[in-house]
């Protein structure tokens, strides 16, 4: 693992296991860009039937195409040492890329699709290149070279469809993001070379939870950040005072619920996990459920602070209900990543939201909040209660638990 200068761009065992001042920097373009997402969404509170499903495909599409930007930057500083010049300046061409992706994405499938498919490619395609010739001499190049050309042959489906008809670009991007996805899931697999599987690469597990903890935090402070402009730019009343009132406790909900106790002990979970690298993909997944569960909850706070006694149609529904009723969905998942195990407080939690949604979709929009704000805090209740007097809980994480027994020179 030493050979060849290209060794020197390893994370070292003494290097830092928290994220650098430059993550943080690089974090801010993603907030503007979180923000621009919310803005999308918000922009179908009023659509039904087709439209609000094809709206909400487009801008989860270009969710995804964003996550899998910060995912992949998050993966590179756990793997090679940040305090590189080389690695921080990938790190910042990365966050300019995302920056233009941001400023586009209000129009990102429309009239500024080039920008955006440009932007997204010259992360995916240029950016590992640099990272292979920077590890020259070593195994490890293999795996960003894998990742160019998996990014190159998907490459001509994003351009495509940002230069030919609007009908096709939709159907295009999602076929060339899927590659992508699917690309990673496989370990980009190359004839004769083989793929790289993910599962069994070499990471800093204290470095990618401190990440992935950070964008929750992001997203949850996107969603406050919009709670206050919101309510700070309409006219104030009473009724408008309340729904800002329930908004805040229930992104407080969602932050106690998260890092109660699961999403706290994920770094504790990494280092007992017998293959990190299999944990860390999996709570990747999980991480992004989440973060578009907060994203989409937001937006319903937008809708009830606005109208906080209008009759809520079905795309608010999909947005108070749905974004929290996603959240439990994906919180459980974080729960058996490391538990091995699913509250029944969780499942309860779910469950009641379920069941309710029929009654809710006849009521007001601040009265469906306050019921799920009261759904959220029984189960953030429930879960103290259930815990008090009881010894920490010890991570067993039921992903990634067997050790690797396979030398690969390249993880």
């Amino acid at each position: 693992m030493t050979a060849g200068p290209g060794a020197r761009l390893l994370r070292p065992p003494t290097s830092s296991g928290r994220a650098t001042f430059l993550e943080l920097f690089f974090d801010l373009a993603f907030v503007a860009a979180l923000t621009q997402v919310s803005r999308r969404f918000a922009e179908l509170g009023d659509e039904t039937g087709w439209a609000l499903v094809s709206g909400f495909g487009r801008t989860l599409l270009l969710f995804l195409a964003l996550w899998l930007i910060w995912s992949h930057t998050a993966w590179i500083t756990s793997r090679y040492e940040p305090e590189r010049s080389i690695i921080q300046a990938v790190v910042v061409g990365t966050m300019f890329a995302g920056l233009v992706m941001a400023v586009t994405l209000p129009r990102g499938m429309e009239e500024r699709a080039l920008p955006f498919a440009v932007a997204y490619l010259s992360v995916m395609v240029v950016r590992p290149l640099v990272i292979a010739v920077a590890l020259r001499g070593h195994p490890r190049r293999l795996v960003p070279f894998r990742l160019a050309v998996w990014a190159a042959a998907s490459a001509p489906l994003w351009l495509a469809g940002a230069l030919g008809p609007d009908r096709l670009l939709p159907a295009l991007w999602a076929v060339a993001l899927g590659v992508d996805y699917l690309a990673w899931i496989l370990g980009w697999p190359l004839p004769r070379l083989g793929a790289s599987a993910v599962g069994r690469w070499r990471i800093a597990g204290m470095h990618l939870a401190d990440r992935y903890q950070q964008m929750i935090l992001i997203a949850l402070g996107e969603s406050i950040l919009l709670i206050a402009i919101v309510f700070g730019g309409a006219d104030y009343s009473v009724e408008r005072a309340a729904a800002f009132v329930v908004a805040f406790v229930t992104s407080a909900l969602l932050w106690r619920i998260y890092f109660y106790h699961a999403g706290l002990l994920l770094t504790d979970a990494l280092g007992r996990a017998g293959m990190p690298g299999r944990l860390g993909t999996a709570s990747e997944r999980t991480h992004l459920l989440i973060v578009l569960s907060v994203l989409v909850t937001a937006v319903g706070y937008e809708l009830v602070i606005d109208h906080p006694y209008g009759s809520p149609r079905p795309g608010w529904l999909l947005f108070v209900v749905g974004g929290p009723a996603l959240f439990l969905v994906a919180r459980m998942r974080l729960e058996y990543e490391i538990f091995g195990r699913v509250s029944r407080t969780l499942v309860i939690g779910l469950a009641a939201l379920s069941v309710l949604t029929p009654a809710l979709s006849r009521w007001t929009s601040m009265a469906a909040l306050s019921v799920v704000a009261g759904v959220l805090a029984v189960v953030a209740l429930l879960e103290a209660l259930r815990r008090r007097g009881r010894p920490a809980q010890v991570p067993a994480p039921a992903v990634g638990r067997e050790p690797s027994d396979r030398d690969d020179s390249e993880a």
